[in-house]
């Protein structure tokens, strides 16, 4: 069934980013909603949809959303939400359900998680207890509603299988707590995605939870040792220990692999249980093509490829990391009056502006931060032994940013190309920072580009003020020499490029007498591959 008008919460998200494209081919209109809708301003679907400002816990939001709507999907969690969000989770379901169907929603999709056969939902994990309860609660809203139930989604950027990954490949000898012992069954995201758009043309009288899965049946120790394979590296040696609780595990998890302590453990907790499909019903309405669902070994395969090859259009860290700032802006005029620390630079560079704007949205992932990389290490390793993300994020792409990328502990705010790049923080700190870096043309007769950099923090009450102190004196160290690396890297590049063209002009004009053949400049549009000096 095409032409459907669809809703998709949660666009920002993993799953959510990844869904509204394959509707739009599939046929149907695709409205979504957005905290900040200008997260997904330079995703490349965002033009043919439209993009409402809302929250799910909002009623009045969420009613002006699902205005008109055939088919809404509700992909919002509180993974990792801290205290109370059970409740949050309750509260945002019931309003959907309400509002869908007084809007006269015709179907709602939901992805939950596979919950343990047998086992009483008192002893669930909390998200696995909070997820199944939100599905209960969509069922019940008198809108023919399919819910979802998946367990390990194996995918590129996905959270599980960045874990699997980062644990197999840095690490050749394990000790592992003995949930690697449990058995799963994972899916591939492609096979998610499948039963997600399929769903929206079941008939009214379908509704239901349907088990999802993969066909193979497998312990995360297998996974291991299937990861290892595909991904050409040696065995792995697995020593199972009891006493790693899932707390101990999602610390361990955090030190070792990209994923923060706040998702490692409800991760962690969720494979306690063995979390095998009762059932493959959802073929009935959403029939297998040949060759569906995908086996582990293929979704390993397909994730590592687009991987390798930097095509990775959403991460687990796409969405907004839980309790980090969203709000003010230090923009904003609510800032009169109160403390905002600022640490300035402003450099001439003898690059052009062109050069130096490349340089600037390469920053950060492989590339380096410009200035003292232990002193950016140390600092990662210190909010990752406090709960934080770190710096171990990466980028999304290599050389290209939008608004909304994580960018190892920072989060893109703002993107002008050409000229802005606005940062900020999601480390654990006693108030809100960001880091600005304009690449802006020079006001000498000479041309060139004009660096400019500010740091910017405001404390929250006497700690972030003592924090504030504490670190200012190494600001010359951090964030002079940042300026001066980045300077350096535009002149670098802006070298490389005139060379190249010289030598590709050279090369043209020897080769005019022979063939008519007309030289091309080097695309010089990509940033360096190393940015550190």
């Amino acid at each position: 069934m095409s032409g459907l008008h669809c809703l998709v919460t949660g666009a920002s998200g993993y799953i959510g980013g990844r869904l509204v494209p394959e509707l739009l081919g599939a046929g149907h209109r695709v409205r979504c909603l957005a905290r900040s809708p200008e997260k997904l301003r330079d995703h490349p679907w965002a033009g043919r949809t439209e993009i409402v400002r809302g929250d799910a816990g909002d009623e009045g939001s969420v009613a002006a959303a699902l205005h008109g709507i055939d088919v809404a999907y509700y992909l919002v969690h509180a993974l990792g939400g801290g205290s109370g969000f059970e409740e949050r989770d309750r509260d945002a379901a019931r309003i959907f359900a309400e509002q869908a169907r007084a809007a006269g929603v015709r179907r709602i999709v939901y992805l939950g998680g596979l919950t343990p056969a047998g086992i009483p939902v008192h002893a669930l994990s909390p998200h696995l207890r909070s997820r199944a309860e939100v599905g209960r609660i969509l069922l019940a809203s008198g809108v023919p509603t399919t819910v979802l139930r998946a367990a390990v989604i194996i995918g590129s950027g996905s959270a599980s299988f960045e874990m699997l990954r980062y644990l197999t490949e840095r690490l050749p000898v394990m000790v592992t707590p003995s949930w690697v012992g449990t058995r799963v069954q994972p899916i591939a995201v492609r096979d998610v995605l499948r039963y997600l758009v399929g769903s929206a043309g079941m008939p009214p009288g379908v509704s239901r939870a349907f088990d999802i899965g993969g066909p193979d049946v497998v312990t995360y120790e297998e996974m291991m040792r299937r990861y290892a394979a595909v991904a050409q590296l040696p065995p792995r040696f697995i020593l199972r220990v009891p006493m790693l609780t899932p707390g101990l595990s999602s610390h361990w998890i955090g030190l070792v692999t990209p994923v923060p302590r706040a998702l490692a453990r409800p991760l962690a907790e969720s494979l306690r249980h063995e979390v095998v499909c009762a059932e493959h019903d959802i073929a009935r309405w959403v029939p297998d093509p040949p060759g569906t669902p995908i086996g582990l070994d293929r979704a390993l395969e397909l994730a590592l490829q687009r991987v390798r090859e930097a095509r990775v259009t959403t991460r687990w860290s796409s969405a907004a990391v839980p309790g980090a700032p969203s709000d003010p802006l230090p923009t904003d005029p609510d800032w009169a009056g109160g403390s905002l620390y600022t640490d300035r630079r402003e450099l001439a560079v003898e690059a052009s502006p062109g050069a130096l704007w490349r340089v600037v949205e390469g920053i950060g992932g492989e590339n380096g931060w410009y200035s003292f990389p232990l002193a950016w290490a140390v600092r990662g390793w210190l909010d990752r032994l406090v709960g934080g993300v770190g710096i171990r994020r990466g980028r999304r792409d290599a050389t290209r940013l939008r608004v909304g990328d994580s960018l190892d502990f920072w989060r893109v705010e703002e993107i002008e190309p050409g000229r802005l790049l606005r940062l900020r923080a999601e480390m654990r700190l006693p108030g809100l920072a960001w880091l600005e870096m304009y690449a802006e043309p020079g006001a000498g007769a000479d041309g060139g580009a004009r660096y400019r950099q500010r740091a910017l923090f405001h404390p929250h009450g006497l700690l972030g003020h003592l924090y504030w102190w504490s670190v200012s004196p190494f600001h010359a160290v951090v964030f002079g020499g940042m300026a001066r690396n980045i300077a350096r890297a535009a002149q670098r590049l802006d070298g490389e490029a005139s060379t190249a063209s010289a030598a590709s002009g050279a090369s043209a004009t020897s080769a005019a007498s022979t063939a008519p053949v007309r030289a091309e400049v080097p695309d010089d549009s990509r940033p360096p591959k190393h940015g550190r000096p």
